[in-house]
């Protein structure tokens, strides 16, 4: 009932938003079926299986892949090209956003024999789908927010960080999407057993997770630099928060700002993303 019903909202809302359906050219629905071969050959998608592939579209983007009136029938391959031309703008980049990185992490782990020219070309061409897609619509991205577990408070805080940005008002997101930011890191630290105070700061929060990620695996030093600045860019959202946010009676940002930081929170939660990207492994 939740998958489906979620569903409807997300994919199927054509009746709801006047959004448009996303339409790809041939030659976009050939690239992006190459890159999602990778490592298996044409006609895979990723290191999917049957059941990881729902498990990934139910736990990130509460879409029932197996759902025929949502994306059809078929290979795993043809429902996700049926899916994405099915969805609006919107949801279609924040899948294939959220799939490339899925991608980066298993060349990472599989990919030494890949011709880096050739690599670098298909990941040129993948984003520019991404990029025209994303200029079509007339709403933010949310890509960075992902529904990482099922959770009613979860659902109601990124629904209505939506309808904020889809009424183009980010700055009315401010408060709920750090709130997000606090619940997602205290997620990421408890899979880790690892304390979280329900007082602790974000950027505190954040510094706790750096020092996981770095205990777990060897990390490069431009990944540890990017981790150590994002400990500093969420305590300057801890800020924006406290005094520029409807969480009190505050002056809010002004759009344009308030859009920056939003962008700028987002691209922060891509990258620890694509940081946890190997959860979904076999």
């Amino acid at each position: 009932m939740w998958c489906k019903e979620l569903t409807v909202l997300v994919v199927r809302n054509d009746s709801v938003s006047n959004q448009q359906m996303v339409k790809l050219k041939r030659s976009e629905i050939r690239a992006i079926e190459e890159s999602m071969g990778f490592p298996n050959g044409h006609g895979y998608v990723l290191d999917f299986s049957d059941r990881t592939i729902a498990e990934f579209f139910e736990d990130e983007f509460g879409i029932d892949f197996d759902d025929p009136a949502v994306a059809g029938d078929g290979s795993k391959r043809v429902r996700l090209t049926n899916l994405l031309q099915n969805s609006e703008a919107y949801t279609a980049t924040k899948i294939l956003r959220s799939l490339w990185d899925r991608r980066e992490g298993l060349v990472m782990r599989k990919g030494q024999n890949l011709d880096q020219a050739e690599e670098f070309s298909r990941q040129n061409v993948f984003m520019k789908i991404i990029q025209r897609i994303d200029g079509d619509q007339q709403t933010p991205s949310t890509d960075g927010i992902d529904r990482y577990q099922r959770d009613r408070t979860l659902e109601e805080l990124i629904a209505d960080i939506e309808r904020s940005l889809r009424a183009n008002k980010p700055e009315a997101a401010m408060d709920h999407l750090h709130t997000y930011c606090m619940k997602k890191f205290a997620h990421l630290l408890a899979t880790r057993n690892i304390e979280c105070g329900q007082a602790e700061a974000l950027h505190a929060r954040m510094g706790k997770y750096r020092r996981a990620i770095a205990s777990e695996m060897e990390i490069t030093e431009f990944t540890d630099r990017a981790l150590k600045s994002t400990i500093s860019l969420f305590d300057a959202f801890n800020e924006v928060r406290n005094f520029r946010s409807l969480a009190h009676d505050n002056p809010i940002l002004e759009p344009k700002e308030a859009r920056f930081i939003f962008e700028s929170i987002c691209t922060a939660l891509r990258f620890i993303r694509a940081v946890e990207a190997g959860r979904y492994e076999e």
